[in-house]
């Protein structure tokens, strides 16, 4: 069993302000998404403000949401995001969101009971951007093993 737990932070700019008629939709979806995420298998901690979810957050600027959250391990985080209902808001980002050029999710693992910053976070966004996906840094097409199991091989 691994000492630690994966984060994951992801960002998205908005096409309209939160309030604008083309987010309606994704806001009506939030509090259904997010409880969704809490009763996940594997969840751990999501960021979020007393309203319940972290939209009021914006580190990067008015138009970029981000979203920030700690899972058990990889396979839990992987099954909320593809094979949950969660995957049928995320293949509708484009109605939301603009396309990112740069890179937009990054995981990292940290120590069990740890919970980022998010200039922790952004920091990791920016190795990654910068490096390419490494151990510090990583992405799902290209993951890497918590550090206890990468010491194991």
């Amino acid at each position: 069993m691994s000492a630690y737990h994966l984060a994951q932070l992801n960002i998205a700019v908005m096409k309209e302000p939160l309030d604008s008629p083309v987010m309606a939709d994704f806001v009506a979806n939030l509090d259904r998404i997010n409880a969704l995420a809490e009763t996940a298998p594997g969840f751990v901690w999501r960021l979020q403000t007393d309203e319940g979810d972290a939209t009021a957050l914006r580190p990067m600027g008015d138009q970029i949401l981000v979203n920030m959250s700690v899972w058990e391990d990889m396979a839990s985080l992987s099954q909320y995001v593809y094979k949950s209902d969660h995957a049928d808001i995320m293949r509708r980002r484009r109605e939301w969101f603009e396309a990112m050029t740069e890179a937009f999710l990054v995981l990292w693992w940290v120590p069990k009971g740890h919970r980022p910053t998010i200039n922790e976070a952004l920091d990791r966004l920016g190795d990654l951007r910068q490096l390419g996906p490494t151990a510090k840094a990583f992405t799902f097409r290209q993951m890497f093993p918590p550090p206890d199991e990468s010491e194991l091989t």
